[in-house]
Order: structure tokens, then C-alpha cells, then sequence
């Protein structure tokens, strides 16, 4: 008795009765609505809904809405940083070799001491790259100090490692006879590389990306 009487009372709070119903749903299912922020809206408009018992509740509907439009980036400008102390040419179609520059960009977020640039790219230039064309590079690896000095093979992962606290990795290839054993081998992954990473050979590569420089301008149009 005690509880329909204080039921009874909850659904005659200030003369007005209200739906005793809406008293046995328990509190954890009871929706709480969540507006956005009011600095991402520009207007909301009001529509009252009626319900039984004459109750109106105010539902505020979006009219206008800003969205930041997500604008793509490319990896290499967001990685690149400006003041640059040496620049790395790589293949950014070669699997096994991106496993590498991954890294070094990884690590290149607390130093901001290399500029990675991607020689697949249909935007390289080899005018900004010390005159280095894309046949070049691809035949071994290349650096470019920021005093434009250009470097090669082993020394140019020595450098690049130095720039991001790895250097003990390539400290000992300073020295002979260890500096000229690791450019040999060097010197036969980059020979074979292609195919031991499941690519065509050069030549091929070449004469398609002589294809595609033509089929671009036309397909445009």
C-alpha cells in the first residue's frame, strides 16, 4: 500500500498526472541524448512533439553543419620535415625496402633530421635531387646531405642511421677491411634485388613508366 501510494504521488506531482509507466523503466535503460558541441553547429531548430497527458517535449533538429574536409597527405610531407639535414631516395615500390624506410620514418618523428623522397613517384624530379634520374637511383642506393653532397651504398645507411641515434649500427663499416666486404655485398643485393623482390627487370620497369608518362596527358583528356 505504502508503495502504490507513493507511486500515486510521483504521478500527481503539481496537479498535473503523469504516466506511471514511465516510473518502472529501470535507470540504466533510460536514453540520455547527447548534443554536439555548439561551436561545430551553425543553427538548430526547435520542433515540440506532444505526447499524452499534454507534455511537450522540445527535439532540436541540425540545419547546418561545418565539417573539416579531410584533405589527403602525402606520407612523405607529413614525414618530411623542412629543415633537413640529409634526404633519403628510395623505391617506394620495392617491398622489402620499405620495411627499412618505415622504420626510419618511425624514428625520424623525435629527430626531424630526414626528407624521405619516393623516386616511383610520378612528381620526382631529379632537378631537385642533385640531376639523380630515376634509372640512377634505382641501381643503388642514394643520400643527399643538405650541403648537397651526394652519397651512395653503404655510407648512405651509415648516415641515415646516424640521424636518428642508430649509428652503432653502422659504426664498425667505417673501417677497412669491414667498409669494402659491406659495399661488395651491398653491391650484389642491389644487382639482384629486383628479382629477389619479385619485379620485373629494369628495363621493363622503365619502358612502363615511359607508357604511363604518355598515357597520363592523353587519358586527361
Amino acid at each position: 500500500m505504502a508503495l502504490r501510494g507513493a507511486v500515486a504521488t510521483a504521478c500527481n506531482v503539481g496537479g498535473r498526472p503523469r504516466n506511471p509507466s514511465l516510473l518502472s523503466i529501470p535507470h540504466y535503460l533510460i536514453l540520455k541524448f547527447h548534443y554536439p558541441p555548439s561551436h561545430a553547429l551553425h543553427r538548430f531548430t526547435a520542433f515540440p512533439i506532444y505526447q499524452p497527458g499534454g507534455l511537450k517535449y522540445p527535439i532540436r533538429a541540425i540545419s547546418e553543419a561545418t565539417v573539416d574536409p579531410l584533405t589527403p597527405k602525402k606520407e612523405d610531407e607529413e614525414q618530411s620535415p623542412q629543415n633537413w639535414t640529409i634526404k633519403m631516395l628510395y623505391d617506394g615500390d620495392c617491398p622489402l625496402c620499405m620495411r627499412e624506410v618505415n622504420m626510419l620514418r618511425e624514428r625520424n618523428k623525435d629527430y626531424g633530421t630526414i626528407k624521405f623522397v619516393d623516386i616511383s613517384s610520378d612528381e620526382y624530379s631529379p632537378e631537385e635531387n642533385q640531376g639523380l634520374d630515376y634509372k640512377t637511383v634505382m641501381g643503388r642506393i642514394h643520400a643527399i646531405l643538405s650541403d648537397g653532397t651526394v652519397v651512395t651504398d653503404v655510407e648512405a645507411f651509415r648516415r641515415l642511421y646516424e640521424q636518428v641515434g642508430l649509428g652503432w649500427v653502422y659504426a664498425i663499416t667505417k673501417y677497412e677491411p669491414i667498409a669494402t666486404i659491406t659495399d661488395a655485398v651491398y653491391g650484389v643485393w642491389a644487382k639482384y634485388r629486383l628479382q629477389i623482390t619479385g619485379r620485373p627487370p629494369l628495363e621493363d620497369i622503365l619502358e612502363l613508366r615511359k607508357k604511363n608518362k604518355v598515357c597520363i596527358p592523353l587519358c586527361r583528356d
